[in-house]
């Protein structure tokens, strides 16, 4: 698999907004930092603020474009986009932007998240 394949099934387990399509996707000792600032470090709190946010906002679709590979290695990729998310939170629509990046790492074969930062576009 390539690392765009990753993106792409990434995308594809936020959008059920289950964590059991997300989990396999998350290396044990990653960080995740969302746009209103908060770090979420390790497998087990990344579950935590996914689950929160599945359970918040509904039908949330999330999106990455313009996405430029900085390194493309044989078991690391480190990528710069933007992305642009979208739900229902209490009853409105919601949505934000920004800019994000994304560490991967490749373990048996299998691209894993090590590192996701998003922050908001001013």
């Amino acid at each position: 698999m390539l690392p765009e394949n990753f993106l792409k099934l990434y995308e594809l387990a936020l959008a059920t907004q289950d964590w059991n399509q997300v989990k396999k996707l998350i290396h044990p000792t990653a960080c995740i930092t969302f746009s209103d600032g908060s770090r979420h470090l390790g497998k087990e709190a990344i579950q935590q603020a996914f689950e929160r946010n599945f359970s918040l906002i509904k039908n949330e679709s999330y999106a990455m474009t313009k996405v430029q590979w900085l390194l493309k290695k044989k078991k690391t990729a480190l990528a710069c986009f933007n992305f642009e998310w979208r739900g229902i939170l209490h009853d409105k629509e919601v949505s934000g932007k920004g800019l994000g990046n994304i560490l991967l790492r490749k373990e048996e074969d299998k691209w894993l998240l090590v590192m996701e930062n998003l922050h908001k576009l001013a």
